[in-house]
């Protein structure tokens, strides 16, 4: 609780108290009217004050104004209880809203409490605790286990574990030894690491989500632009109807104190303050959630965007595909799968090329020295390897030309290393991209959601891209396409949506930034530490689990849902008690809770968009 609410409690139990001994006095006249001012002061002095000072500003239509001029009218015509009571019901109302607005706030700054406090630099052989800021790339700094990691840089000595929980959502730590990149906002869990800045604090990653997440409330959506042009009408057409209310059926009754009373109730009723903090809230609550699960949205009209989304276009490698090689299927013919794999291996162990690499990731073990005598690459069919006294051949079908011509063929797509071993053919190895583990589970995910079309786009060959899709359940795939290939065919499919609907692209944030920008929302995909994913996405997910965007869709949806239902029930109750009030069948008590009472239930609905579970 901050020191202003601590006061403003005070003041709340003090009137209250002098409000119940002003009732309790046997006082007239006069007397009594001091009496019930007293309490009035002490607990509505502040919304006087801000209601005179915003006239003067020319901001009159505000619920400083009408709470006043609802209480001072309330007291002109004798009802002294009801003008003090309804000022402390108001301010008390107000109390509550400030705490659990103040209260959501706290849990999103938690959710986000990422940024170093100090960064020990290595300076003239001495170790110098100081603001991350005053840190320059190129200087080396400690950190201890228990320590935030304070700035990007390359690790250079030592070796730990690193909890990227609240930046990415992520449980499981993520180990780092000498050459590891590292990023600011991270924990060391365990081992002293020595690193070698690479930005400046103002360009770091965790200044960069800071700054994103701060400037969230800037793009605003829809709902939140047209309660702020609702309030900027309503409250003027309610006051002039308050008026009306006062004046005509006074001149037509003669009953001028039950007709301004009603009018008062009326002008109480009107505020409008249940939508104007619980809609942006919600908004804010549902950015703050997300967040949590290290999903960075940059403003709510990308979150309103998002639960509209009906059309997912996502790119291949680096999305659904882990975007690394790795053996798939082998097929050996007289020999095991064991030697077929050695054979391979072995044959391409001097080479730097990606197969080569995803041979040796299959074997997981190294040439012994002698093993291999001999090698020589054949440019565009494969290699020539002396291998413990026996010439191997791996590559393509070309190279098998000089050994058969029977060479079967595989029953799905991938890039095929045939091996002989001394002119026998020996079978294939099929290496492929892999597929993330929950890649499938998302685009079931998606169509669950309420996706309709889900579409990859791929620079791959057709049938490599064609089986990726079939495997996953992509209902379209466009293949063999270049970057400006990709723009064109999002921009085509855009042009295919229904009037309401919005079309969302995932990529991998860098090689895919022209066509984030050019999507209705743009998702960048694993983009922890990724400069390029920041700027050119409108929702950053900063690992690269494809579930999240799953994730994402659900926050979207369940925080819209909760705008609409503050709307429906402000709305609804105060017009139901504004007809009552102007028939005479409403109190100044139900009034204030009309006011008061619906904004702090709203706010108190608006903060479970910060709660969702990841499934």
């Amino acid at each position: 609780m901050s020191k202003k609410q601590k006061t403003m409690l005070l003041r709340i139990f003090i009137s209250a108290g002098l409000l119940a001994l002003a009732y309790l006095l046997p006082l007239e006249g006069l007397a009594r009217l001091v009496a019930f001012l007293i309490p009035y002061a002490v607990i509505g002095w502040d919304i006087l004050w801000r209601a005179i000072r915003n006239i003067v500003r020319g901001q009159v239509f505000d619920e400083n104004f009408l709470m006043s001029l609802a209480t001072v009218g309330a007291l002109c015509i004798g009802d002294y209880p009801e003008a003090s009571f309804v000022m402390l019901f108001y301010q008390v109302g107000e109390w509550f809203q400030s705490y659990a607005v103040g209260k959501s706030r706290r849990a999103i700054s938690d959710l986000m409490d990422i940024c170093p406090e100090y960064a020990n630099v290595e300076r003239e052989g001495q170790l110098c605790q100081v603001d991350p800021s005053e840190v320059q790339p190129g200087d080396i700094i400690v950190i201890k286990p228990g320590e935030k990691v304070p700035l990007d840089g390359t690790v250079t000595e030592g070796r730990s574990s690193l909890n990227t929980a609240a930046l990415t959502g992520e449980s499981l730590p993520r180990d780092v030894e000498p050459g590891s990149a590292v990023i600011s906002g991270c924990i060391n869990i365990s081992g002293l690491l020595r690193v070698e800045v690479t930005k400046a604090f103002e360009n770091s990653t965790v200044s960069r989500i800071l700054e994103l997440v701060e400037n969230s409330s800037e793009n605003k959506a829809k709902s939140e632009n047209f309660i702020t042009r609702f309030a900027r009408y309503y409250t003027p057409a309610v006051v002039a109807a308050a008026v009306l209310l006062a004046i005509v059926p006074s001149l037509v009754t003669g009953e001028w104190t039950t007709w301004i009373h009603r009018a008062l109730i009326f002008l109480v009723v009107s505020c409008p303050c249940a939508l104007v903090i619980s809609v942006p809230l919600s908004f804010f609550g549902g950015i703050g959630g997300a967040s949590r699960h290290g999903i960075l949205i940059k403003g709510s009209n990308y979150l309103e965007a998002l639960a509209k989304s009906r059309i997912a276009v996502m790119d291949k490698t680096g999305t659904l595909t882990r975007g690394n090689f790795r053996v798939t299927q082998m097929e050996p013919q007289g020999v095991s799968d064991e030697e077929l794999l050695r054979f391979a291996a072995l044959a391409e162990a001097y080479s730097d090329h990606p197969i080569a690499r995803a041979l040796q990731e299959a074997w997981g073990k190294r040439p012994e020295a002698g093993e291999v005598s001999s090698a020589e690459e054949i440019p565009g069919q494969g290699v020539r390897a002396v291998v413990g006294g026996k010439t191997v051949l791996a590559g393509n079908r070309k190279l098998m030309a000089s050994v058969t011509t029977d060479i079967p063929e595989p029953n799905r797509p991938g890039t095929l290393v045939h091996v002989a071993v001394d002119g026998i053919y020996r079978g294939y190895l099929l290496i492929a991209d892999e597929l993330k583990e929950d890649a499938e589970k998302t685009i079931r995910g998606l169509k669950a959601l309420g996706i309709r079309r889900t579409v990859m786009l791929t620079g791959d060959q057709r049938a490599a891209g064609e089986y990726v899709a079939a495997s996953l359940g992509v209902d379209e795939v466009y293949t063999e396409l270049l970057p400006a290939d990709k723009v064109d065919c999002v921009a085509k499919i855009a042009a295919e949506k229904g009037k309401n609907e919005t079309l969302l692209f995932v990529g991998d944030g860098i090689n895919d930034a022209p066509v984030l920008a050019c999507a209705d929302v743009g998702i960048a995909m694993g983009a922890l530490g990724s400069d390029a994913a920041i700027e050119a996405a409108d929702v950053v997910l900063m690992d690269d689990k494809p579930s999240k965007i799953c994730l994402a869709l659900r926050i979207a949806t369940k925080t819209q849902w909760i705008v609409r239902e503050n709307i429906v029930f402000a709305l609804s109750v105060k017009a139901l008690v504004l007809i009552l009030s102007a028939v005479g069948l409403s109190s100044m008590g139900a009034a204030v809770f009309a006011d008061v009472g619906v904004a702090f239930l709203a706010i108190l609905n608006a903060i479970r968009a910060l709660r969702i579970r990841e499934e």
